[in-house]
């Protein structure tokens, strides 16, 4: 399979894979754009890989990025009037582009179905109780082949045995990098730790 032997059914979007792609590109930079297209791809790889529902994770992936590059009021304009969680506007862009996003999901693009919006709302911070949907587009974000991060190709390699296995590397290395740098860690994040990294 090639990601263009994708179609949709009406089943979760009333639009195309096209006419997403063309909604998309219109709303980001090329460069951003770029990495949507190249997240898809790795995501895909993943759901065949791991017999995750592929029209999902196409969407999803297509759209995980979409509010990204909002103007600064904007995304707190959204995230005020969508009452999502005013906690999220203290740590920025970063955090609510994921939650923000699923929003446009809903209402531009007809999308009801909660793995969809969730893996476009969790995929920064993840989510202590994820679906294999929220766990592919989480990863392949992390792992698409132009991300130049030391770390990328061990996550990598665990992405081709177990899709937990990678997302608790995953997350432990996200939160190892804001420790570092001494950057505040949002609360899901530690909470998606707790779920998938902490040795049982």
């Amino acid at each position: 399979m090639t990601i263009t032997d994708i179609t949709y059914s009406n089943e979760y979007t009333t639009f195309s894979r096209q006419q997403i792609i063309a909604k998309v590109k219109s709303q980001l930079s090329q460069q951003r754009f770029d990495h949507v297209m190249r997240v898809e791809k790795t995501a895909l790889e993943l759901a065949e890989r791991f017999h995750v529902n592929l029209q999902k994770v196409s969407i999803a992936a297509l759209l995980h990025d979409y509010a990204k590059e909002l103007k600064p009021e904007t995304m707190r304009d959204k995230v005020i009037s969508e009452n999502l969680n005013l906690e999220m506007l203290n740590f920025g862009g970063a955090i609510c582009h994921g939650p923000v996003g699923a929003v446009f999901a809903q209402k531009s693009f007809n999308i009801q179905d909660s793995d969809i919006l969730n893996a476009i709302r969790h995929h920064t911070c993840g989510s202590p109780k994820m679906s294999d949907v929220e766990k592919v587009i989480f990863i392949a974000d992390y792992t698409e082949p132009e991300r130049q991060a030391s770390t990328a190709p061990i996550a990598r390699a665990y992405a081709e045995e177990s899709l937990d296995k990678a997302l608790a590397y995953i997350i432990t290395q996200e939160i190892l990098y804001l420790i570092d740098r001494g950057i505040a860690i949002y609360p899901a994040t530690i909470e998606t730790y707790n779920a998938y990294a902490v040795k049982k």
